[in-house]
Parts: C-alpha cells; sequence; structure tokens
C-alpha cells in the first residue's frame, strides 16, 4: 500500500509518503515539508494565535492535497510538543479538523520516544543489543533505554533546540551569559532523569536520530546525506566538546554556511549541540551513531505491525 504520514512538529509539518506491507521496510516516495516554527508562534499566555492556526490549516491541506496526488491510500497524522503543550491545544486540534476533515492525534513525549525508539531497534536490528536512544526535536528531548522493541525507560524533556533558542539566546550571536545560563538549565533538567537509565546498565549501542544530530554529525566530519542512508555516520562527545564554542562565538548566518547546516535551522544549532553534549555527558557516551529512521518511520512500522499479513 501507498502510505502518508503527516507530522506536526514544532519546526516543521512533514509529509512522507511510502511504499509499505507488512514484513517490508518503508520505501520513501515522496517528501513535502514547510517550515511552520509552531513552538515560536506560541504567545505569552503559550497559546497558538490565530494567524498560526491559520497558517497550520493551510499547510495541512496542502500536504494532504500532495498526499492525494502522490496516490496515498491513506494518511496517519499526529502532532507533537507544540500541539501538545499549547494552551489551546483543543481548538487548534477543532479547526484542523473542521476545516481539513484530518483528525491530528496528539502524541505524548512518552509516545514519541517509544515510537523513535521502534524505528531505531528496527534499523539497527536485535543484533544491537541494549539500545540507548537520543532524540532532539523542536520542542523536546526525547530520551529511551531497552533491549526489546518497547523500550525499559522512555521520557520526554522540554528540551527541544526550537523552544530552547526562541526562550533562552535571543540574540545572535548569544550574549556569551546567556550560553552558560542555558547550558546549567540544560543539564539540570538532564540530570533528574539519567537515574532512569543508568540502572539498567551500559548500553550495548548509543543511537541518536532528528535533525539536530544530523547537521551536528556532518559539521564534525561524518558523510553527507546524498552519499545515502546506509553509510556509516557517528558523533563524538569530543567533537561536539570542539565545536559547542565555536557555534557560540557564530551568527546564524555564519552557521549556515556550514556543511549540511541549512539556513531555517541553523539559528538552533547551538542549542541542539548544547542538548547533545549535555545528554551525552551526563549519561557517560562519548561516541554514538546517526538512525536514519526516527518517529515517522516509528509510527508507519507500528501501523504495518497492525495489518493482517496476506
Amino acid at each position: 500500500m501507498r502510505l502518508g504520514v503527516l507530522d506536526v512538529g514544532s519546526n516543521t509539518v512533514h509529509l512522507l509518503v511510502v511504499d509499505a506491507h507488512p514484513g517490508a521496510r518503508p520505501l520513501p516516495a515522496h517528501s513535502h515539508k514547510a517550515g511552520l516554527r509552531l513552538a515560536e508562534l506560541l504567545d505569552a499566555e503559550g497559546a497558538i494565535g490565530p494567524d498560526g492556526i491559520d497558517r497550520l490549516v493551510t499547510t495541512v491541506n496542502e500536504a494532504l492535497q500532495a498526499a492525494e496526488d502522490k496516490g496515498a491510500e491513506s494518511v496517519l497524522s499526529f502532532a507533537t510538543s507544540a500541539v501538545r503543550e499549547a494552551t489551546n491545544a483543543d481548538h487548534v486540534l477543532t479547526r484542523v479538523r473542521a476545516e481539513t476533515g484530518i483528525d491530528l492525534q496528539v502524541l505524548t513525549g512518552a509516545d514519541e520516544a517509544r515510537l523513535t525508539f521502534l524505528a531505531a531497534r528496527r534499523w539497527f536490528g536485535w543484533s544491537a543489543g541494549r539500545l540507548l536512544l537520543l532524540d532532539i526535536g523542536g520542542g523536546s528531548l526525547e530520551i529511551a533505554y531497552g533491549i526489546d522493541e518497547d523500550p525499559d525507560a522512555a521520557v520526554s524533556l522540554p528540551l527541544g533546540a526550537g523552544r530552547l533558542t526562541s526562550a533562552w539566546l535571543p540574540g545572535d550571536p548569544p550574549d556569551p551569559q546567556d550560553v552558560r545560563a542555558l547550558r546549567r538549565h540544560v543539564r539540570a533538567e538532564i540530570a533528574r532523569t539519567v537515574g532512569e537509565f543508568t540502572r539498567f546498565g551500559r548500553p550495548d549501542r548509543v543511537v541518536a536520530t532528528s535533525k539536530t544530530f544530523k547537521q551536528l554529525s556532518r559539521i564534525a566530519g561524518a558523510a553527507r546525506s546524498a552519499d545515502g542512508p546506509y553509510v556509516p555516520r557517528g558523533l563524538s562527545r569530543k567533537s561536539l566538546e570542539d565545536w559547542v564554542p565555536r557555534l557560540a562565538a557564530m551568527t546564524s548566518a555564519e552557521r549556515a554556511q556550514l556543511p549540511g547546516v541549512s539556513a531555517d535551522r541553523a539559528g538552533q544549532l547551538l542549542a541542539g549541540a548544547l542538548v547533545a553534549e549535555g545528554a551525552m555527558d551526563l549519561l557517560g557516551v562519548d561516541e554514538l551513531e546517526v538512525c536514519p529512521w526516527a518517529l515517522r518511520e516509528g509510527v508507519i512500522l507500528r501501523r504495518l505491525d497492525h495489518l493482517p499479513v496476506r
């Protein structure tokens, strides 16, 4: 079947159309993205304003048209932290349902962590042993650990790169005192959850997903995206420790000139690097591998698991 997955995230609204059937890996057929930055459209009360809702409705309709054009039989749709944490989430969901016909499923943070963990487990396989997963989105950081397809521990923290940039790093380049304050905040938040994972012992493999980790690994010397998903890509804590002060001294425009860094994500890269460095340090991770699959693939795989095998 040809299946569409609509991901209303904190940074982008992303439609992924795949050809899939039970027992096979989903093959990407089409990708449609729009950068909304919902996490940055929240007002002082934490609500998504009328303009943001209008833009979301328009973007969802455009994505649905793209899914129809590409022959998708059905569209799975979900929203993550920006909608989940909006104080007017019910109103937003009602507007989207009324004007697009789509009933957005709002994933909990734990759901995000579990589904992303499932995708990483399927990508690396059972031989990977005990997996520790890190995922940095626009609104949240997900951490999961386990030996099976469902993790033994999964948490979501409000440490997304977009959220933190908007709230903590107004300058361009940022003020060193703001960077230091954000670093303290990030590490204090992560430290509260470390015990939930270290009690299981050291993982056999540490993997990371998300655009943030892909960009960080690329500036640290990993292969280009154009080289394909099967080329191993990694990131070391030592590389991050070298890059964080360099990123902090750059403007967004200067970061956008780095290999693999897109202009629309350049402003968030420093906050993402601080989260990645803090997580790796506090969890005792020296090296990690970047996984091409993430939340969208996890949603697809879970759906396929519930289809009858012909």
